[in-house]
């Protein structure tokens, strides 16, 4: 791994530190103001919706590969629905009721950190040609995976919501299901910037400025709700479903893309190696962001993110090494 990746690796922990330093430390309030919920709710309800239209309102839909993007993605939201489909039966079979933790553990094995340690990785490893590729995944990362898991949690809050009181017609559970998904800080942006793009409008110069400045906060904040997390609610028990889910994102997502992305789209050299690595991240901080939002294993959540990063320093090479092999 080169000195650039890691280097990136050594900020990201030690900004993570910083958080769990003021948390333990108590310098944004005690356990009972619950600071990390506030960042948390600022996150989801400011700086993400800034960044996700910003970058859906510029994007060039027309240049974007889209046999890539499909080698990329067909697997990818391939193993989010299985996660999910394979948690809802758990969740039966062990009796639970917790409507959002399928789509909570299918955000923890499929989101990767494709900013913080995906834009450095890609250009130590493969120059401004796989930069340039990386950087297309990334325009669509949020949108097709935060959207879709959007309405498949929202649809499950309704299905619970319609268990729990019997005599709500079908009509109000579909209008609530519906109005919540699309009235929602990630599908709305997202909706109105391809609206925007669709339209062929540009940003005004100050827009756009706000929406950079607010956008760029996403990064710095969610590393250090890491850390607050950390403090607050250390693991809670949740180490082993935290260790089991890194290592489904380490190990079975980029196994999954690598086999469907080479032997089914026959994808081979730069390209393949960029959407290999670019599944072999380690967890993204949006998996903490969506624990938080749905309260809905956080520690969990947490604890993927640390397993996985601190993982990604043994298996990133493995895979290069692999795709050496492979001819990449």
């Amino acid at each position: 791994m080169s000195g650039l990746v890691l280097g990136k690796l050594l900020a990201i922990i030690a900004t993570v530190a910083l958080g769990w330093l003021a948390g333990r430390l108590r310098w944004l309030g005690d356990a009972q103001a619950d600071p990390a919920r506030v960042l948390s709710n600022a996150a989801f309800s400011i700086f993400v919706p800034a960044l996700l239209f910003r970058t859906t309102a510029r994007v060039d839909l027309h240049a974007l590969p889209t046999g890539i993007l499909l080698a990329y993605f067909v697997p990818t939201l391939g193993l989010l629905l299985a996660v999910y489909g394979w948690q809802h039966r758990r969740q039966r079979q062990l009796g639970m009721v917790e409507p959002a933790l399928p789509a909570v553990r299918a955000i923890t094995v499929t989101y990767g950190n494709a900013v913080q340690m995906g834009i450095p990785m890609s250009a130590a490893m493969f120059g401004e040609a796989g930069l340039g590729i990386h950087l297309m995944l990334i325009s669509v990362h949020g949108l097709m995976l935060l959207s879709l898991l959007t309405a498949l949690v929202e649809l499950d809050l309704a299905r619970s919501k319609a268990r729990q009181a019997q005599g709500l017609h079908l009509w109000q559970i579909l209008r609530s299901t519906l109005r919540n998904t699309i009235i929602h800080p990630v599908v709305l942006p997202v909706l109105v910037g391809l609206a925007w793009n669709l339209a062929g409008l540009p940003l005004p110069d100050l827009v756009d400025e706000v929406l950079q400045l607010l956008g760029s906060a996403v990064v710095p904040l969610c590393l250090v709700l890491i850390g607050l997390s950390l403090a607050y609610y250390g693991f809670q028990g949740r180490a082993r479903g935290a260790l089991g889910l890194s290592l489904l994102k380490l190990f079975a997502l980029p196994a999954v893309v690598l086999g469907v992305a080479h032997w089914g789209f026959g994808l081979a050299g730069l390209p393949l190696s960029v959407l290999v690595m670019m599944a072999a991240l380690p967890v993204g901080s949006n998996a903490l962001i969506f624990a938080q939002r749905y309260r809905t294993l956080p520690a969990e959540a947490t604890a993927a993110i640390v397993f996985s990063t601190l993982g990604f320093v043994i298996t990133a090479p493995l895979w290069l090494a692999l795709l050496g092999w492979l001819g990449g």
